[in-house]
């Protein structure tokens, strides 16, 4: 039986970058996102919401078992005993993995100041432009087209903080899991102190796991597992991981309209709730 661990947290904040890492130790897989949790959600959803033909004779178990059974199936192709499976929305289920996946669930929680992860977020779609001839433009401008919203930094800023957009969702997930009283199943690791200390973040992350520690190198890194991202998110190097550990984006006052660093400002509390739910957290 393989050892299941999670990644949850914030976009923009080294969850590709951290698998990357992972990947250096030969016992772990850290792939891309992965449908997993959503497959396992609409099948639940499928059986106990209301299905006549289930209600009318209700086996448990084998739903159950089921639903269990997909994150195997899904990585019946990993050969390594330890596998990382990365969707933001894990926090927000933890009774999915502890209910019907039967492991202790921990789940490593990538964040990152939120004026950094708007920064992170333009500067990308800044320099992929869309061009003719390309499949899609990118995830966010095609969400304020389809609404009739006009294309500029601060509506795309407004889109992905606000409800549907994905620094609102995965705030959204990572709070529910804290209100549900699952705080003591996360490690939240800030993006910040990955780059300035890995090793000493990759050791916290060994500790949490109850797993040995392993000796990582910080430079020749790629992402192993590349996803298609032009054709996914219409980006070209949204899972791009650079071969030397440095931060790249610039500052968040040279990016970000001045409304969107007055609201972060306003708000930095409010936004940034997870300081108070890490021992190991201390910014």
């Amino acid at each position: 039986m393989k050892t299941l661990y999670f990644i949850a947290g914030l976009p923009r904040s080294g969850s590709t970058l951290l698998s990357s890492l992972l990947n250096q130790n030969p016992r772990f897989y850290s792939g891309p996102s992965s449908p997993v949790l959503g497959t396992m959600y609409h099948i639940h959803d499928y059986f106990l919401s209301g299905n006549q033909l289930y209600d009318g004779y209700p086996k448990p178990t084998q739903v159950n078992n089921i639903i269990g059974s997909i994150i195997d199936n899904w990585y019946s192709d990993v050969e390594q005993e330890v596998i990382f499976d990365k969707n933001r929305a894990w926090t927000a289920r933890v009774p999915f993995i502890e209910g019907y996946i039967r492991q202790e669930a921990k789940i490593i929680v990538p964040v990152r100041r939120i004026d950094e992860i708007l920064t992170s977020i333009l500067t990308m779609i800044h320099r992929n432009p869309f061009k003719e001839g390309q499949s899609r433009i990118n995830f966010v401008d095609e969400i304020l087209v389809k609404k009739n919203i006009p294309i500029n930094d601060e509506n795309r800023c407004n889109h992905v903080i606000n409800p549907d957009g994905i620094v609102y969702e995965s705030l959204n997930a990572i709070q529910m899991g804290i209100d549900n009283g699952y705080s003591d199943k996360f490690h939240f690791i800030d993006y910040n102190d990955l780059i300035e200390d890995p090793n000493g973040e990759l050791n916290k992350v060994y500790e949490f796991l109850n797993e040995e520690p392993f000796k990582h190198t910080f430079n020749g890194l790629f992402n192993q597992h590349r996803e298609n991202d032009m054709e996914t998110y219409g980006l070209s190097d949204m899972h791009e991981v650079y071969s030397e550990l440095k931060k790249i984006s610039p500052n968040p006052s040279t990016v970000l309209p001045k409304s969107i660093l007055d609201l972060y400002n306003n708000n930095k509390q409010n936004l940034e709730f997870w300081h108070t739910y890490n021992g190991n957290y201390t910014h």
